[in-house]
């Protein structure tokens, strides 16, 4: 299986963009993209291509979402042939994933350590063990830690040290129970609005 090795943090400073790719650390002060804020210097900067932004635009998703490049065009193509708009769709695709349910749940520091608490098994779809952190996510899909996951030392410490995200709309959760349902798909406005998804469409379109 394909792996992304290159540093996290650096891919932040690269786009100059928080993306949360190391969980509890991004929530810190020892986050390195507010690290290098204060040894900033000024440096005189190329102008960029249009294909450049679109390649910075299609990269930052793919980052943030942890998604590899085949798999992130293939979700593309997906979109593609759905009647809804293509670049909507094709991020409500990602929002559907299962280890990106898993973070918006808050039930991990992100979206990284989801996919891994995904294939180690600690999930449960409509009762049924879940392993795949690709897995799509449908309307009213129920989704909870094992019985032997939510006695588990380590779940119990994520839960308790998980940062208060706000939970989307089209989430509902029971932190009693350590459940969530997805209630409906997110809407247009419900998507992030600091992606600008026409930079991806015009990139796969070239």
């Amino acid at each position: 299986m394909a792996r992304d090795i290159e540093s996290k943090c650096k891919k932040c400073r690269r786009l100059k963009v928080k993306l949360f790719l190391k969980g509890e650390r991004c929530y810190s002060d020892k986050c390195s993209l507010e690290k290098k804020k204060s040894e900033r210097f000024v440096r005189r900067r190329r102008r960029t291509s249009q294909y450049g932004l679109q390649l910075r635009g299609k990269q930052r998703v793919r980052w943030e979402y942890g998604i590899m490049e085949n798999q992130f065009r293939r979700y593309y193509h997906l979109a593609e042939k759905s009647p809804n708009i293509t670049g909507e769709e094709f991020l409500r695709l990602l929002e559907r994933r299962l280890d990106n349910v898993v973070y918006r749940l808050s039930f991990s520091f992100s979206r990284a350590q989801g996919r891994q608490l995904v294939n180690h098994g600690h999930f449960l779809v409509n009762g049924r063990v879940v392993d795949i952190a690709s897995y799509l996510m449908k309307e009213g899909d129920v989704i909870e830690f094992s019985k032997k996951s939510k006695k588990s030392p380590l779940v119990k410490q994520i839960l308790e040290a998980s940062p208060e995200k706000v939970i989307p709309e089209w989430l509902e959760i029971d932190k009693g129970a350590m459940k969530g349902t997805i209630k409906r798909f997110p809407l247009k406005e419900e998507l992030s609005q600091e992606i600008d998804l026409n930079l991806i469409v015009e990139y796969y379109s070239r």
